[in-house]
């Protein structure tokens, strides 16, 4: 991986944009080296030399793409916002920004969420598990309870917020080429509904 790490910052982009691209259209199993390799511009002996194993690329863009999303929300998340649903607007619009960088990152997280090769089963429902972990103490830590209406449990609507984004990614082709701004938009309207039957009435705007 060093010799990768080392390569001028427009070929990595490059590379990982290609790899990218190649991995969300076909998924781990069916996408080989060679259609790796002709999505980055590089031979297939240049991915083995940079990467190893497919497996190792893959897991590699997986922490690649979560490494952007954290450090973006890292840098820019104002903790000091203590209601739930403007919270999460927040975070969603700072992964949005950091998924621009890389066009298809979101296709290949919504293709990785639904992989089932065992080659790499076991990794990615491990890494899956992080980022819920850092997802539910993103949302709920320091939030304000106060807010929401008598029995409503925070952590049940944010595993109803995540279960809707995977149905709605799920229902997208394929080989669809994901906007984050279409999901967003989209994610905007479920948050205002939830919002509006959530909270007691005196924080509805």
């Amino acid at each position: 991986m060093d010799k990768f790490i080392n390569l001028a910052e427009d070929k990595q982009t490059q590379i990982i944009d290609g790899a990218l691209a190649a991995f969300s259209a076909n998924g781990y199993k069916k996408t080989s080296v060679s259609d790796i390799a002709a999505a980055a511009g590089i031979s297939k002996a240049m991915v083995f030399h940079y990467f190893g194993t497919k497996k190792d690329l893959y897991l590699y863009l997986i922490d690649f793409g979560s490494g952007i999303i954290i450090e973006a929300i890292q840098e820019k998340f104002d903790r000091s916002i203590t209601d739930f649903f403007d919270r999460i607007r927040m975070a969603t619009a700072i992964k949005i920004a950091a998924m621009e960088r890389h066009p298809a990152i979101l296709s290949f997280f919504t293709s990785v969420f639904f992989e089932s090769d065992r080659e790499v089963k076991q990794e990615i429902k491990a890494k899956l598990a992080s980022g819920e972990g850092f997802r539910n103490k993103l949302a709920l830590e320091g939030m304000d309870v106060s807010k929401f209406k008598d029995g409503v449990d925070p952590k049940m609507v944010m595993k109803l917020l995540v279960r809707y984004s995977e149905g709605f990614v799920n229902e997208l082709p394929g080989t669809a080429v994901i906007d984050p701004a279409v999901i967003a938009e989209e994610f905007e309207a479920c948050i205002v509904m939830l919002r509006n039957n959530l909270y007691k009435e005196e924080h509805l705007i």
